[in-house]
């Protein structure tokens, strides 16, 4: 029995023994595999910290900027501390003054720090919370005016913009670090470790800042746009009254476009003076212009009287400064409505001895035009032409100005003066210069008989007589014939020299007309009979030169 019992003592044993090293086994198997597992999570989890680590860096940079100079004034501004107590320890005790000095150094430099990042004490993000100031909305008092304040629109809706993509990106950031803490929480709790814990508990502080930052960004963007949408609205309204008022005034200069277009139709259909026409037009655009000013201007001046008083008073100074334009308005003004000089005209003008003769090609607001033409003017004085004259309209109070063209007379008086020694028959002479005359300006006589007759009207006019007239002189020389006839007041230079060549070659065809001009005589006998037309020469004297 004995025997028996150990044997079956013997084999529970051995069946005990072989059950038994199984399980140990299994159970050191499935820690290896708890701990293989949690190690893999852990490895996941701070993968996907890391992740979230770069997308942080990525996004919110400005906040994560304005974060970290936050914490940094709180760690250096914590290290100031205790170094000053460091020193007010050490100041108390005697010995080497080599660590104290050490320590003001670090306090000095700590202190600077402390300086530069001063503004950051109170709360982080201080800047980025608080919007920019909007600027002051302008006044569209004018068209002009409207350009500003479009940009002035473009301005506040960018910087409304600018502060949306502000709270949009930090929206963006706190999600990150919402996954970022919990991350760190999961894995706090994993590897139950200081460092991830305390890591944790700092996601969770930053994040309630940020949150916290991220609510007064959401209130202070609600009142923000508000205070935008106002200024907008305010200077939309403005610059919508602004463009409706230049519609109208558009409008307006239109129809006195129009209306004087109009006037001008009728002006060249009833009139057919070119020069008045060009006249009028000149007239009718001057009063378009000035009405067409005095209504902008007075449309944008908010006080019309004072702009009134204000240029009544510089009106003197500016009539002073300014005389000889203001005179040559008025000379302009003189010109138009009197009509005493049109475009198209023939003048002569005076200026300090020297005398020009030109047609006039424009009467502007400030001088007449004209072209200088080939004349007698030109011959005799001036020895050239073509030149174009400019002649201030002030002229017209202070200079002689004649019209060879005046209303509707296009001819002139125009005179050649012959010399014929006084034995000559002189009666003979005027008959051929006035028969002469007669026949060349005949044309022209009959032209200016008309217009005298248009004249009567207009005028009180005594000599009408328009027949070529012949006078005779005595003169040192022996006796001027003068003949005088009315010719073109553009070409009298060419009717002048056909009568002058006629006349001339009349004299020497007749037998007893002789022409007088500079000639010497030698009288060597006193016996000798005397030539046509000289005193007797004494005998006793010399040679004897007459002219």
């Amino acid at each position: 029995m004995n025997r028996l019992f150990f044997f079956l003592l013997a084999f529970s044993s051995l069946l005990f023994a072989e059950t038994s090293v199984p399980a140990e086994n299994n159970a050191s198997q499935e820690k290896l595999i708890e701990e293989k597992a949690k190690q893999e999570q852990v490895d996941l989890l701070r993968s996907k910290i890391d992740n979230t680590l770069q997308k942080l860096a990525k996004e919110g940079v400005l906040w994560q900027k304005s974060y970290d100079s936050y914490t940094t004034y709180r760690k250096v501004e914590k290290e100031l501390q205790e170094v000053r107590d460091n020193i007010k320890k050490l100041s108390k005790k005697k010995g080497p003054r080599e660590e104290l000095n050490a320590l003001e150094t670090r306090e000095q430099i700590l202190a600077n720090q402390i300086e530069l990042l001063q503004g950051k004490d109170t709360t982080p993000f201080k800047d980025l919370l608080v919007p920019d100031e909007l600027p002051e909305p302008p006044n569209v008092t004018n068209p002009i005016a409207i350009f500003s304040a479009l940009s002035y629109v473009k301005q506040i809706n960018g910087k409304v913009n600018e502060y949306l993509q502000r709270e949009k990106s930090l929206s963006v950031y706190i999600l990150l670090l919402r996954k970022k803490a919990r991350l760190s929480t999961e894995l706090s709790l994993l590897t139950k470790s200081y460092e991830d814990m305390e890591a944790s508990l700092e996601d969770m502080h930053k994040l309630s800042l940020f949150e916290g930052a991220f609510e007064t960004v959401k209130k202070a963007f609600v009142v923000y746009e508000q205070r935008a949408d106002t200024a907008v609205t305010q200077v939309e309204k403005e610059i919508k009254a602004q463009t409706l008022k230049l519609f109208n005034l558009g409008i307006i200069v239109l129809v006195l476009f129009v209306f004087f277009f109009l006037i001008k139709l009728v002006i060249k259909k009833y009139i057919t003076d070119n020069e008045r026409i060009y006249m009028a037009h000149k007239m009718l655009t001057f009063v378009n212009v000035t009405l067409i000013f005095l209504i902008v201007a007075f449309s944008y001046i908010d006080n019309a009287g004072y702009f009134i008083t204000v240029l009544g008073f510089a009106s003197a100074g500016i009539a002073i400064a300014m005389k000889d334009w203001f005179m040559s308005i008025l000379g302009w003004l003189v010109i138009v409505l009197g009509g005493a000089v049109h475009v198209g005209d023939r003048i002569r003008v005076d200026k300090e001895g020297m005398k020009y003769v030109g047609d006039i090609l424009d009467i502007s607001l400030l001088r007449i035009t004209i072209l200088e033409d080939i004349t007698l003017t030109s011959y005799t004085d001036n020895r050239r032409a073509g030149r174009i004259i400019f002649i201030p309209n002030n002229y017209i109070f202070t200079h002689m100005i004649a019209n060879y063209t005046h209303v509707s007379l296009k001819t002139v008086w125009d005179g050649i003066d012959i010399m014929i020694t006084f034995d000559s028959n002189h009666r003979k002479a005027i008959h051929l210069a006035k028969e002469i005359a007669r026949k060349y300006s005949k044309g022209y006589t009959d032209i200016t008989r008309t217009q005298l007759n248009k004249l009567r009207n207009r005028y009180s006019l005594k000599n009408t007589n328009v027949e070529p007239r012949v006078f005779s002189f005595i003169e040192p020389n022996g006796v001027c014939i003068s003949a005088w006839y009315l010719t073109n007041a553009y070409a009298t230079l060419t009717l002048r020299s056909t009568i002058s060549v006629e006349i001339v070659d009349a004299f020497n065809a007749a037998d007893d007309i002789q022409i007088a001009y500079p000639t010497q005589t030698l009288h060597l006998n006193a016996n000798e009979k005397k030539m046509p037309g000289l005193p007797s020469a004494n005998p006793n004297e010399g040679p004897t030169v007459n002219w």
